[in-house]
């Protein structure tokens, strides 16, 4: 492996991290509701996930899914319902005040690892990105930067993230639209949700 390696993959990562998505809706939310603390633990729980598909990735779990198409129904399934589960509770709680939609650190950092959690593809967009840009034949060691470079490079990401929402005008501009986002924020949830469930 050289320094391009990991240019390339940086790279395929930061164009992942923009796409919307659960993950980044996800901690937009949290970041606007809960300030710039809770959004930096939601990212390093998003991040930690992130980093957990491409360590799976890499010991050969998309292999294993693709053999055992059962166990990624499972998991597919199970998935879904929690993006659903978060769906509704962010419908039903969209009027809720933003001190009682805040949540504390160890909660945020616990629902980002569940939301990329559900999202199960990542470990197959992490297989693929990996076989293309990495040579075969990684040791341990390099496994292991690997997956600790993916770690830095998202918590970095979500960090710098939290600190732009963090901003006041940002965070008043939330505090009077935070009913219609949050219904917005519900719908996109629920129909990502609904996607994972129901595609082939």
């Amino acid at each position: 492996m050289d320094i391009w390696h990991f240019v390339a993959f940086n790279t395929a990562l930061l164009a992942a991290f923009a796409s919307p998505g659960p993950a980044l809706l996800y901690f937009i939310r949290a970041a606007l509701s809960g300030g710039r603390a809770v959004g930096i633990a939601t990212g390093a729980g998003l991040a930690t996930m992130a980093a957990g598909w491409t360590a799976m990735a890499l010991l050969g779990l998309d292999g294993l899914l693709r053999l055992f198409p059962a166990a990624y129904a499972a998991m597919k399934v199970a998935g879904a319902a929690y993006l659903l589960w978060l769906a509704w509770q962010t419908w039903r709680h969209a009027t809720d005040p933003v001190a009682a939609a805040a949540r504390p650190r160890a909660r945020a950092f616990a629902g980002g690892v569940l939301v990329n959690l559900a999202n199960l593809k990542s470990v197959f967009f992490a297989a693929a990105v990996l076989v293309v840009i990495f040579p075969p034949g990684l040791s341990a060691a390099d496994k292991a930067l690997i997956v600790g470079n993916h770690l830095a490079v998202e918590v970095a990401a979500y960090a710098g993230l939290a600190f732009a929402l963090g901003r006041r005008a940002v965070a008043d501009r939330y505090l009077r639209a935070k009913p219609v986002l949050d219904r917005i924020a519900a719908t996109v949830l629920g129909a990502l949700g609904l996607r994972l469930l129901l595609e082939r």
